[in-house]
């Protein structure tokens, strides 16, 4: 076999060696999104809205709705917009049965998006989400770059070597290819070093442009995205709350707030006698949210908001509000035992601390999911006096989690059509002082979120100190 042959075949098999491994090294640097479950106070029903994933555009944007015991069936009118501009609008029958009802919508391009949801009686929902692109990063785009050039050069190597006379010419395209190479490898190694741009959604306030092209505006230095804390603004017309939620800094409406727990913003209302609520306003507006409080009582209620400001870390701003109703007190709860509750026996149980351990025994092991956890407590105290009153002057206010045991391989968490949790919901929690607390323990069942309020009584030797 002549020179000429020889070094052909060396550059057809490195040709080949070159296609090989760049065919089978195909990644997606996409990110490739999640369901997104958000809780919504909606009038007089609380709704689960889960967005579903899309992974391209356009594509359909399905939309589920759980309902829960004692929803009233009706029509929710939804609609995805983006910029301002409609895109599509879908219906969604609510029956008189709870559980999931789907929603069909349309999305054509990456960015940021609005769902709104609205019943036609009261103030619609709407719920910021995001369409995520494909995008391949400067050191990706690279390194196939440079795989691809190096064929190249290799191919155009192979030819001069066999067509020209003198086989050293074969070296000027090689030499290319060698350059191309080091360009690809160059990429490859710099993948692994070199910290991804600030996230849009999550650092970022998203645009059609940064979130299709993260890397042309990331800055090289380090950059602070902190920004200042809430202020909250509580109005009472009739059993409707408006909450206003403001910058700190500058006083303009806040309208950054992240999905945190399934929802935009946790509520948290503890009557004068102490009845507590776990609502969901919805978004009107920037900075503006809507609620509405069924059957309140007349008086003082205390105020607690836990919300998730983009850049800013989970924040719990407390506040107090004068309401006008007719609804009778809430009875005085009971300390641990057995009790009904919603036609549900439950058995709470306090062991005391420190830390102390709060468990609530069930029928079954058929608990749902609900925004995300197993369960919920919520805790104020220590206080003497009314409990509105009492509440709205406590120390401590805290919400603690039980958490869905992982499942190995599931990346979303469950939804609550996953009715196989349970039949116990345990709390660990240190109390601070001695006291005492009320408490509020929640959990759902059978598409209801059953309430167990109790009065803990912390002895000094009990407490956290």
């Amino acid at each position: 076999m002549g020179t000429k042959p020889k070094l052909a075949l060396l550059m057809l098999l490195a040709v080949l060696g070159i296609t090989a491994g760049s065919g089978t090294a195909h990644a997606d640097g996409a990110p490739s999104g999640a369901d997104v479950q958000v809780a919504q106070t909606l009038g007089a029903r609380e709704l689960t809205v889960i967005i579903r994933r899309v992974a391209t555009t356009p594509s359909p944007l399905r939309v589920d709705v759980v309902t829960h015991r004692g929803t009233a069936p009706g029509t929710l009118h939804l609609t995805a917009a983006a910029d301002g501009v409609t895109v599509s609008r879908a219906d969604v029958v609510l029956g008189a049965e709870p559980g999931m009802y789907a929603g069909n919508l349309q999305v054509d391009k990456p960015g940021p998006w609005e769902l709104t949801l609205s019943d036609g009686a009261g103030p619609p929902a709407t719920i910021p989400f995001l369409v995520p692109a494909r995008v391949v990063p400067p050191w990706e785009k690279a390194t196939y770059g440079g795989f691809v050039a190096a064929g190249a050069f290799l191919l155009l190597a192979l030819i001069v070597g066999v067509r020209a006379r003198k086989t050293a010419f074969a070296l000027i395209p090689a030499g290319g290819a060698v350059a191309a190479i080091a360009v690809a490898v160059t990429g490859a190694l710099l993948s692994a070093s070199t910290p991804p741009p600030p996230a849009p959604g999550s650092l970022l306030d998203p645009t059609f442009d940064n979130v299709t092209d993260p890397y042309a505006s990331a800055q090289l230095s380090t950059v602070d995205y902190s920004r200042p804390p809430v202020n909250l603004a509580v109005e009472a017309e009739q059993d409707n709350l408006q909450l206003g939620l403001t910058d700190g800094a500058t006083g303009r409406p806040v309208d950054d707030l992240l999905v945190h727990d399934n929802a935009l913003m946790h509520l948290v209302l503890v009557s004068p006698s102490g009845r507590m609520s776990h609502l969901h306003p919805v978004r009107v507006g920037p900075g503006d949210y809507r609620v509405r409080l069924a059957d309140p009582e007349a008086g003082t209620y205390a105020v607690a908001a836990e919300l998730a400001r983009r850049g800013g870390g989970v924040q719990l701003v407390r506040s107090t509000v004068d309401m006008k109703g007719t609804a009778a007190p809430a009875p005085e709860p009971p300390a641990a035992g057995p009790r009904t509750i919603d036609g549900t026996p439950v058995d709470l149980t306090i062991t005391p601390g420190p830390p102390a351990t709060i468990t609530a025994h069930f029928p079954a092991r058929d608990l749902q999911p609900w925004l995300g956890m197993l369960g919920h407590l919520i805790i104020t105290g220590p206080f003497t006096g009314p409990a509105g009153e009492g509440a709205a002057k406590a120390p401590t206010w805290a919400h603690v989690h039980a958490m869905i045991p992982p499942v190995a391989g599931q990346a979303d968490r469950p939804d609550e059509t996953v009715a196989a949790y349970g039949p116990d919901v345990a709390f660990t929690y240190t109390f601070a002082t001695p006291g005492r607390y009320r408490i509020w323990l929640q959990a759902e069942r059978g598409y209801q979120v059953l309430t167990v309020p109790a009065v803990v009584d912390v002895p000094a030797t009990g407490a956290g100190r």
